[in-house]
């Protein structure tokens, strides 16, 4: 297998991770998110624990895609191919965050638990104030850096035609529509866990799974693939005693 294959086929595997990890993770913290009263109650706590290792594989998923596509996407633009790799490693610390707020609740509710007749409504109020932190990373993390840095990947596929055209195009429009759908958000005009929410995330989702089954099925299109080793050896002038010769 080629260089240029075996890239392909592991960025292609680590988007589906990102995707998987990332779905799991959002269903298993559901009763932290949903349930204002679970610091008081008996808790869920291995499915929210589950639900944390989810997003620590997320993170470290989001981190790989970036390490993985920068010998490709430096041929295009050195300097666009290490603004996605930061750009995905401030993703990745920001799911950290909010993973760990959200582990802060499970101490806070053991805790409590452990010293029964504390005072219910503080205990609440911290527990709700985690849950806000862990939503707000939510909607700067998986939304505002990941459409910038969408924005930049299907930008350099497009260019360079690494995947064929029509699929960097729903790149383009999901990562624009999915930072429109976090300012909006932002400002209030409705919920990020919402239909409309759902629907501005489509493009993006649609994007990154069409990415992943494109990377493994055919790999990267056209001559802008990486060089194969053996293309590397033959034109390195020690290989020959100081001569080199063409890539065959």
């Amino acid at each position: 297998m080629s260089l240029a294959r075996r890239t392909a086929v592991v960025t292609g595997g680590l988007f589906l991770v990102t995707e998987v990890a990332a779905i799991a993770g959002l269903v298993l913290y559901g009763p932290v998110l949903h349930d204002a009263g679970y610091v008081l109650g008996p808790g869920a706590d291995t499915r929210v624990f589950l639900g944390a290792l989810c997003e620590f594989v997320l993170a470290l998923a989001v981190v790989g895609t970036g390490v993985a596509l920068y010998p490709v996407l430096k041929r295009q633009s050195e300097g666009a191919a290490l603004g996605y790799v930061c750009g995905r490693l401030l993703e990745a610390a920001v799911i950290v965050v909010g993973m760990i707020s959200v582990l802060s609740v499970v101490t806070l509710r053991r805790e409590s638990a452990a010293a029964p007749g504390g005072d219910a409504p503080s205990l609440v109020t911290a527990a709700d104030t985690l849950v806000a932190i862990h939503d707000w990373t939510f909607l700067f993390g998986p939304n505002f850096v990941l459409g910038a840095n969408t924005l930049v990947l299907a930008c350099l596929m497009y260019r360079s035609r690494l995947v064929p055209r029509p699929l960097a195009v729903v790149g383009l429009v999901g990562g624009a529509l999915i930072c429109a759908s976090a300012t909006a958000v932002l400002f209030g005009l409705y919920e990020q866990v919402s239909e409309a929410g759902s629907l501005a995330a489509l493009p993006v989702f649609a994007w990154e799974v069409g990415l992943a089954v494109r990377l493994l099925a055919k790999g990267f299109t056209g001559a802008a693939q990486l060089p194969n080793t053996s293309e590397k050896w033959a034109a390195s002038p020690e290989a020959v005693g100081g001569h080199s010769l063409a890539p065959r």
